[in-house]
């Protein structure tokens, strides 16, 4: 009996400072896309979201060839998602003594990789 490979990395960022709202604006430019090219596409793209989402595809790929031993020309992104996270509630002190709320809202974001090299269906 032959034992199936595993053929998908993540990686997983926590807490990222950022409207979930914000973020997908970038994922959903990147999925289904090759790993270089999504490369690329996050240099060249102007929005704050796309550092944290660069840092990540590229801990994915760096996990899928330190852990995996997968070559990073063969990898795609083929699931990336982005969930609310926890808000952050402060007060702002404002005038007369009251206090004004600030909401810092974080998100989740998930990065799956996979190999095209394995795909055998």
């Amino acid at each position: 009996m032959m034992k199936k490979r595993k053929i998908e990395v993540y990686a997983l960022g926590q807490h990222i400072c950022m409207s979930a709202h914000k973020a997908r604006r970038v994922v959903d430019q990147i999925r289904g896309r090759s790993y270089e090219e999504t490369l690329m596409i996050l240099e060249l793209m102007p929005y704050r979201a796309c550092y944290p989402i660069f840092k990540l595809v590229y801990s994915a790929a760096a996990n899928a060839s330190h852990n995996m031993g997968f070559n990073e020309a063969d990898l795609i992104i083929s699931k990336a998602e982005v969930n609310e996270g926890t808000i952050v509630k402060k007060l702002k002190p404002r005038a007369r003594g009251r206090g004004y709320p600030i909401k810092r809202s974080t998100c989740h974001i998930t990065i799956v990789l996979k190999n095209t090299s394995l795909d055998l269906y």
